[in-house]
């Protein structure tokens, strides 16, 4: 099979996007696609592809999932989101790094990201919150980059494609051996059956009291909380339990292998399931049991993401991969009950099939997108969960209602 022509490959470091693209792993009658002399980073697909550009960030090679985001904003909140572990994230917006980088702007410390994909170099900072370079943030926190790529073909690939391994690798030195970085991202067994919540979650229990982020003051803290929560951590953004704590909620977080007699120890008023990464079928073998024994009691409890598909896996669903996942800033789904759209911000891979509702489980929300669960609720109780992040972070902030619902049902469970 013979390689595509090269996209602009004779581009330098100030021209347009550098990608070559061979259909097939190259072999002895096809010699591997000629990387350009300025390009000093590559990125490696399953397929063969080969997309050239501009290294930036920590020099060194990462292996994982490609996918893509099509958020305009938030670019730092999305490469600290620790439900990117494992995967390397393409942006379609085309200046990243305008608005440079700060300590604040963060949802973990330690980013689980494995690397960005740019199509144009990075921005220099303009903005009076910065207080790093983009470049100098990735290197610090050992995050690899490629700058330089044509995102609106590598996001047709991930589109109609699906899901994609790939292989980023940034060397100065020019070092890439093209058959051997393919190969390797083949020989990657996805993200089917693995339990990442582990790898991002808490390994001790803590509290949380910080709030939410105002102008001129930034976080505040929460001093006299009227509930208490306990947090399952699969891997929490810390927006989510700003959201929490800014409406009165004391949040305990405890490690995502916490037992329910540990849970129920803190004597919460409810237990919010949080986001995370990975198969929610393997990190089910162990959380799935738990959530079961809590649901025993008449607790209220709230679900985000993963947190949402480890409470439909306890109450009898399933869940899938999906072909190519929603993640970004911009996705409109219906609510079910009350006809309105929310625009939403949202990052998973695998979602719940609506089918495998059991009875006396209702799906809330729909995506607008392809149809999918996004929301579902047991009738006559206070449990329910979303697929999308109403903490957004970035994002619009259209869903934070549903914050204030579960503050509603632990008031209402506590009258009773």
């Amino acid at each position: 099979m013979q390689a595509s022509p090269s996209f602009d490959a004779a581009a330098g470091p100030g021209g347009g996007p550098s990608v070559q693209i061979s259909a097939a792993r190259p072999g002895p009658d096809q010699p591997a696609p000629k990387r350009p002399d300025w390009a000093t980073a590559g990125l490696f697909l399953d397929d063969g592809s080969v997309f050239w550009g501009r290294g930036a960030g920590a020099a060194k090679t990462v292996l994982g999932e490609l996918c893509f985001n099509t958020s305009i904003t938030g670019y730092q909140e999305i490469l600290t989101d620790p439900s990117y572990a494992a995967q390397i994230i393409a942006f379609t917006f085309p200046h990243i790094g305008n608005v440079g980088t700060n300590a604040e702007d963060i949802e973990t410390t330690t980013p689980a990201a494995l690397g960005g994909v740019f199509r144009a170099d990075i921005t220099d900072p303009s903005n009076y919150r910065s207080a790093q370079h983009l470049d100098g943030w990735l290197k610090s926190h050992d995050l690899p980059a490629i700058a330089g790529v044509d995102t609106r073909r590598l996001t047709r690939r991930l589109r109609d494609g699906g899901a994609a391994n790939a292989v980023l690798r940034h060397d100065p030195a020019g070092d890439f051996p093209v058959g051997d970085l393919v190969d390797n991202a083949r020989a990657w067994p996805g993200l089917e059956g693995m339990d990442l919540a582990k790898d991002v979650s808490c390994t001790q229990t803590y509290n949380w009291d910080e709030t939410g982020w105002s102008w001129g003051e930034g976080y505040g803290r929460q001093s006299e909380p009227r509930f208490h929560v306990v947090a399952m951590d699969f891997g929490a953004k810390r927006n989510i339990l700003r959201s929490l704590a800014s409406l009165g909620c004391r949040v305990t977080v405890v490690p995502a292998t916490a037992s329910a007699e540990e849970i129920l120890r803190h004597k919460p008023d409810g237990v919010f399931l949080s986001n995370g990464p990975g198969d929610p079928a393997a990190t089910g073998a162990y959380a799935v049991p738990v959530i079961r024994q809590l649901l025993k009691f008449d607790l209220p409890v709230f679900g985000i993401c993963l947190g949402h598909q480890m409470l439909a896996l306890a109450l009898g669903a399933q869940t899938r991969k999906m072909h190519h996942g929603h993640r970004g800033a911009n996705h409109p789904v219906k609510d079910l009950e009350t006809g309105k759209v929310e625009i939403t911000s949202q990052n998973h891979g695998f979602e719940v099939d609506a089918e495998s509702l059991p009875a006396g489980v209702t799906m809330t929300h729909k995506s607008l997108f392809d149809g999918s669960c996004e929301g579902l609720k047991v009738e006559g109780r206070p449990v329910f969960s979303v697929q999308y992040h109403p903490e957004a972070s970035p994002g619009p902030q259209d869903s934070a209602y549903l914050f204030e619902r579960f503050v509603a049902d632990m008031a209402e469970a506590g009258q009773t």
